[in-house]
């Protein structure tokens, strides 16, 4: 494998990883009765559409039918892509669930 081709692999992995990330979000933000698009116009007002967000949109299932997400687990994906502003606004969520 040349590098060029190695860079085109790690760059189709990160892509796959932010794609279950976005995923992971979109998710929670079902099973906690939140609107992702919303949540995500909050921390990211500049950007009018995410089209990874749409597909990931088509991909969650109703919250009885998902499985449990973990605050911190989101909290650290989000950390891991650097989404400091969106985890922000997640916190804030959570922030008011156990008010």
């Amino acid at each position: 494998m040349n590098n060029k081709q190695l860079e085109e692999k790690i760059i189709e992995n990160y892509q796959g990883e932010e794609k279950m990330m976005i995923l992971v979000f979109a998710q929670w933000c079902i099973n906690h009765d939140l609107n992702p698009e919303e949540l995500y116009l909050r921390a990211y007002p500049n950007q009018s559409s995410n089209t990874a967000l749409k597909e990931a949109l088509e991909l969650v299932v109703p919250k009885d039918e998902a499985g449990e997400i973990g605050d911190e687990t989101l909290l650290g994906v989000l950390s891991l892509f650097g989404n400091d502003d969106l985890a922000f606004v997640v916190s804030e969520e959570i922030r008011k669930m156990n008010a």
